[in-house]
């Protein structure tokens, strides 16, 4: 049935009440201050709130000695620094009259531009010079540098393992022919060096390198202490030059030839009396070598301290990494006496002089490597020079077992 709006009715719980109308509403108590509206506050004008910022910037200047940053990480400094940037672009006559510090005529700070050349006197000529800038606080323990290795004494070889002519070719190249006649014949069999391969070259080893064969004629040992050292090779190559790398360096030019081989070895294994065939009783130079090492323990003994070495390249090359070798008590040597070999081994004149001399040969030397470790060369004697010259005279006359050295009289006695 069609009733007007004040007419109707509504059915709650069987009874039947008039709708209420918007002055019915409005008229009932605001229990909650629903319809309790704020008045809109009244706009401060520019005039008094540029005055307030004035006020609150002149207090922040004198506490801070700077004026506040619009991107500053505090909050409260980076709202003040915004209001400031653009009341200061037009400010008002009140603003000019309270402003006693002149902060709205001071020229604005220069904006740097990481693209623009630093002024000559912001940059430093040396360390000292920023660390002696008052305004950085560095502990001392952080610019007193210790247990770190100077400059001018840190690892740099005396030479590089670069190629060049070997002076002693004649004794290779009947082997490098006999090599290749036999790999051309089928008779000995190549094997790929693979990529990540753990090589481990010995005096013997053959393999090929860019095309040519390549012979290790001698792997240089150095003395090891808490952890390994790295040795020294003699490589021989079949165009008659030869060089002298590190093992690691050797290894990695190996792996990184795709065409690189390893020749097969003659004989069945280790136990065949052929499978060192192509390790060559090269002849070499024995030498006496005087240490040149400010250590404590060694300066007072230099004298009389030497080492004895056997080698098959030239012995300038062979000392010239001293300093870096603990063979050599990691110092430079002074070469003082040489002494060719005539159709003898190298190991086996080298293994003989050092039994014979075993007696003068220091119980407590040792140096400290770079990481502190404990190293004992075991080629330096109480002897001197003349000394092993005489003992390689016996050698030349298969008589050294003939003779024994007395340390106590510093002489050379017959047995």
């Amino acid at each position: 049935m069609a009733q007007n709006a004040e007419s109707q009715t509504y059915a709650g719980r069987g009874t039947v009440m008039p709708r209420p109308t918007l002055d019915d509403i409005f008229a009932e108590p605001d229990k909650f201050g629903l319809l309790q509206v704020a008045p809109q506050k009244q706009a401060v004008s520019k005039s008094d709130g540029g005055t307030a910022v004035l006020s609150d910037v002149t207090r922040f200047f004198e506490h801070h000695c700077r004026l506040p940053d619009s991107d500053a990480e505090d909050h409260e400094e980076m709202r003040l620094g915004t209001i400031w940037d653009k009341l200061r672009q037009a400010p008002t006559q009140d603003m000019l009259e309270a402003d006693t510090l002149g902060l709205l005529t001071a020229p604005e700070p220069a904006q740097l531009n990481w693209r623009d050349e630093p002024a000559e006197y912001d940059v430093p000529d040396s360390l000292d010079d920023i660390f002696a800038d008052d305004d950085l606080e560095v502990p001392a323990e952080f610019s007193d540098l210790r247990h770190v290795t100077p400059s001018a004494e840190r690892h740099q070889p005396d030479h590089r393992a670069e190629f060049f002519p070997c002076s002693d070719f004649d004794q290779f190249e009947a082997k490098f022919s006999k090599i290749q006649a036999a790999l051309e014949a089928g008779e000995r069999t190549t094997k790929i060096v693979e990529k990540w391969a753990i090589i481990e070259p010995v005096a013997g080893d053959v393999f090929i390198r860019n095309g040519l064969l390549c012979l290790v004629v001698e792997r240089m040992r150095k003395s090891s202490g808490g952890l390994s050292q790295e040795d020294r090779l003699r490589i021989v190559l079949s165009n008659g030059t030869e060089s002298d790398p590190m093992v690691s360096s050797f290894r990695k030019a190996l792996n990184d030839d795709k065409t690189a081989r390893s020749v097969q070895k003659v004989g069945l294994g280790p136990l065949d009396p052929e499978w060192e065939a192509d390790q060559l009783a090269v002849a070499g130079t024995i030498y006496v070598a005087k240490s040149r090492s400010d250590d404590p323990n060694i300066r007072p003994h230099r004298d009389i301290l030497h080492k004895i070495g056997v080698t098959s390249q030239d012995v300038k090359r062979r000392v010239a990494d001293a300093k870096n070798d603990p063979t050599f008590l990691l110092a430079p040597v002074e070469v003082v006496a040489t002494y060719q070999l005539a159709n003898l081994p190298r190991e086996k004149v080298e293994n003989l002089l050092h039994r014979f001399f075993e007696a003068a040969r220091p119980a407590e030397l040792f140096i400290l490597d770079r990481f502190g470790k404990k190293v004992h060369p075991k080629e330096w004697f109480f002897v001197l020079p003349e000394h092993v010259s005489q003992a390689a005279k016996l050698i030349q006359r298969q008589k050294l077992h003939l003779y024994q050295y007395n340390p106590k009289s510093q002489a050379i006695e017959k047995k």
